[in-house]
Parts: C-alpha cells; sequence; structure tokens
C-alpha cells in the first residue's frame, strides 16, 4: 500500500466516532465495522496487503484464536480516539478507548502495510504488546512480536512523507481496491482448482482405460479353473516348497503353472476356483464399474465447467473448497463428495450408487435436494435439526444445478426432509411435501416458491 493512500484513508476514517464490531472475517482479512454500519476489510497478507470496501456478503469463518478473542473483547464497541500514522510510515494505528470492561481502557491497534512484516497488533497504553496477527520470534526478526513484550517503533522510512498528495477519492479508491483483489482471487483460485480437477478426470480416464474387457475377463476365468483342474489332477507331485508345476494337460500339451504363494497345497485347487468365480462375476458386472466410473467423470467435468464460469472467488470456494490436513482426517467419506456451506455438511453423490448412499447416510431431519425432471446428483444437507437459512438452500440448490447439468438456462430444484423420500428400484425416489427453488444456470438464485403436497 502507497504512503500516501494510507494517509488519505486515515484522514477519512477520523469522521467515525466508534468501532462497532472487529473481527477476522478470512485467515489474513480483519473486517472493522463503524458507527453507521460502514465496514472496510483490512488484507493483512504479506506482500499484497491492502484496506478495501465492498458490499460482499460472503460469511465469514469461525476464528477462535486470542488474537481474534481480544479482537472481539477489546476492539469492538470502542471508542476512537484518534487516528496516526506513527513515524510517517505505512502503520495505520488506531488509538482506542474500551469500554467492554468494568471501567475504560486505553488501547490501540495497529494495521503495519510493510512488505513481508506486515502485521496487527493489539497494544496496552504503554505500548505493550496484547496479542497480534502474527508472531515474530527474535530469531526472525530484531522486532519481536509476542505477546507482553515492548513492541519497538520501525525504523522510519527513507523518504519523507509529501502532504501535498491527498487529492485522493478514498471511496473509490477503497471500492477499486477491492475489484482489483477480487480478480486477482478468482484467477488464481480458479487456475488452482481447474488444475485439481483435472488431474482428478485424468486419474479416472485411466481407470477407465485400463479395465478389463468381459472377454478377457471370461479367458481369465477358464484359465484359473483349467489350472486348477490339472494341478488337482496331480496334486501328488506338487511339494510345499515348489513354485511351478511342469506337467501334460487334458488337451496332451506341456504346460507350466505357476503355484500361488502362501497358500497351502491341499487348498490350490480351491484358491484358483475362487479366482475363477471372481473374475466370472467381474466380467458379468464390469459394465458397472465403467458406469460408475463414467458417471464420476461426468461429475467432475461438470465441476469443470461451473469452476470456469465462477464469478466470485466465494463461489469458487463453495464449488470446491479448500481444507486443511486436520480437517480432511476428520472427513473422509468414500461415497460421496463432501462441501460446506456456511458451517453445514453437505452431501452429493456422483453416480447412482453413491446417491443411494448419501440416502442411507441422511437423517430423518436432513434436507434432500434433486433436480427436477432431469438425472441429476441427489444432494443431502445435514441439519442436525437446525432451521435452514433460506441463502444455505439456495447455495444448495445451485450446486445440485452445477454438478449435474452443463447446459446454461433456469432449472427447478426439488427440496424436502429426508423422511419424506422413499427409495424405489436403484437410486429413484419418490418424495413429498416438498418445496421448489429455481436455480439460473450461471450462478443467480431466482424466485422460491412452495409447491402443492
Amino acid at each position: 500500500m502507497k504512503l500516501n493512500e494510507l494517509k488519505a484513508i486515515a484522514e477519512y476514517l477520523k469522521r467515525f466516532k466508534y468501532i462497532k464490531r472487529a473481527r477476522r472475517v478470512r485467515d489474513n482479512i480483519i473486517e472493522l465495522t463503524f458507527n453507521g454500519d460502514i465496514s472496510l476489510l483490512f488484507n493483512m497478507k504479506r506482500g499484497c496487503s491492502a484496506i478495501y470496501k465492498t458490499q460482499s456478503n460472503r460469511p465469514p469463518k469461525n476464528y477462535n484464536a486470542p488474537f481474534d478473542t481480544l479482537l472481539h473483547s477489546l476492539i469492538s464497541q470502542s471508542e476512537i480516539v484518534d487516528i496516526t500514522l506513527p513515524n510517517g510510515d505505512r502503520v495505520l494505528k488506531f488509538h482506542l478507548l474500551s469500554k467492554r470492561h468494568y471501567k475504560s481502557r486505553k488501547i490501540s491497534i495497529q494495521f503495519e502495510f510493510t512488505g513481508k512484516n506486515t502485521n496487527t497488533i493489539i497494544l496496552s497504553e504503554d505500548g505493550i504488546i496484547i496479542e497480534a496477527l502474527r508472531h515474530i520470534d527474535q530469531e526472525s526478526s530484531f522486532r519481536v512480536v509476542r505477546p507482553n513484550v515492548k513492541l519497538l517503533e520501525l525504523p522510519p522510512p527513507p523518504k519523507k512523507f509529501n502532504s501535498d498528495k491527498l487529492n485522493i477519492d478514498v471511496e473509490k479508491l477503497l471500492e477499486e481496491r477491492y475489484l482489483e483483489y477480487e480478480r486477482g482471487e478468482i484467477e488464481a483460485l480458479r487456475r488452482e482448482k481447474l488444475q485439481t480437477i483435472s488431474r482428478r478426470i485424468e486419474r479416472l480416464h485411466k481407470i477407465l482405460e485400463s479395465l478389463p474387457d468381459e472377454n478377457m475377463l471370461m479367458e481369465e476365468s477358464r484359465g484359473y479353473r483349467d489350472s486348477a483342474n490339472v494341478i488337482l489332477a496331480n496334486l501328488y507331485r506338487v511339494k510345499p516348497y515348489d513354485r511351478y508345476l511342469e506337467t501334460i494337460d487334458f488337451n496332451g500339451d506341456r504346460v507350466k503353472i505357476e503355484l500361488p504363494k502362501g497358500v497351502m497345497v491341499n487348498r490350490i485347487g480351491d484358491h484358483l476356483f475362487n479366482r475363477a468365480k471372481k473374475a466370472e462375476k467381474r466380467a458379468k458386472y464390469i459394465y458397472r464399474e465403467r458406469e460408475n466410473i463414467e458417471t464420476k467423470i461426468d461429475f467432475y467435468s461438470n465441476l469443470h465447467f461451473a469452476i470456469e464460469s465462477a464469478k466470485s472467488s466465494y463461489e469458487l470456494e463453495l464449488l470446491y473448497p479448500k481444507r486443511g490436513k486436520s480437517e480432511r482426517r476428520k472427513e473422509r467419506i468414500k461415497n460421496c463428495e463432501l462441501f460446506w456451506i456456511d458451517g453445514y455438511k453437505v452431501l452429493i453423490g456422483r453416480n447412482s450408487k453413491e446417491n443411494r448412499e448419501v440416502l442411507k447416510m441422511a437423517k430423518a431431519n436432513d434436507i434432500w435436494m434433486h433436480v427436477r425432471g432431469i438425472p441429476s446428483s441427489h444432494l443431502i444437507i445435514k441439519t442436525d435439526k437446525q432451521r435452514l437459512p433460506k441463502d444455505v438452500i439456495a447455495k444448495a440448490g445451485k450446486l445440485c444445478v452445477d454438478f449435474s447439468i452443463k447446459r446454461a438456462g433456469d432449472y427447478e430444484v426439488d427440496y424436502c426432509k429426508r423422511r419424506f423420500v422413499k427409495i424405489q428400484e436403484g437410486s429413484n425416489v419418490e418424495y413429498d411435501k416438498y418445496q421448489t427453488i429455481t436455480v439460473r444456470k450461471d450462478g443467480i438464485e431466482m424466485s422460491s416458491s412452495k409447491k402443492a403436497t
């Protein structure tokens, strides 16, 4: 962030009397809401820190770190005493009077837009660090940032600030900075997620190409049976340590049969007959394996198309959320795709088999969704008996359409409680007491209307 822009923003912020709410809404983004319900986003990501103003209604993540607790308890509902730029540097410091305790307390919060040392620090009246967004050790910098440590001042900037360059439309600047940030976020996220989905589709294509056909499996089954019969006829010749059996088969041809490892001699025949049965059974149902993989490819192709069409970073994260390692360990669901919408768990079947699985996993009060009149993924919203907000229903309906259909247009999505869905043959269902929302494929939710039961 440029120093002259920060100076202009500091002057602009002096019109506000108090900070109504302070919270972290993304990993590196802090939202301050001032009197008059004016909110600004402070992006404290190293290398691209900035301040934005936007009407985005993106729901915040839930952060419970000590920094977030103190941000709420000390900064929210605090009176603004002054706003300064210490040493004329790229540091925006709010001098506050916190009134959340039994008596008023002077504190400050400073946003440091200083390149690799970008940080947000809450300070006591005498400059002692209360908490910070990032802790910095002595090994990393001359300036230690830890609770209960006196914060050293940054060295003065090499250039003196020119106060003549303050003719800036701050409102326009803040909005333009957000648009620039959002464009960059969208393209970076889109590129990352498309690469991930493309790799997944490529793996599925390789699995599909490697599947044996029915004739090959039947030939394999006959081979196991023939070998089993020859071995049984010559079982008296097989020693426990033999690796091969060389003999004459029933057609008078000399054969060399590899004996299975770790199988007792008197069980070799049963072992090979079992393998023959498995190969024969797989030959009978290999078409199901193929259909299962093909429908997963279609599912991820629809997801790929939806990501290409997404218009915001929030929409991209909704379509393909990124989870940390701890979350991945906790949530391992093989029989469907797992998503989160504003804290609600969403399960989506990628094919007919998985559609049946998600129906089985759902509880009576969970919400079931399906695109009307079109073969589509079945979607379950886990409610834990809570009443779902309308925007969660709308976003889930969009997911249901995005994962089922590529063609643009308006689609009706029916939804009801799982208790009113009756499974018929395969993944076909009958359902009752449902409602309908209309979803536009380009991502804009349309009207909502109740259907007759």
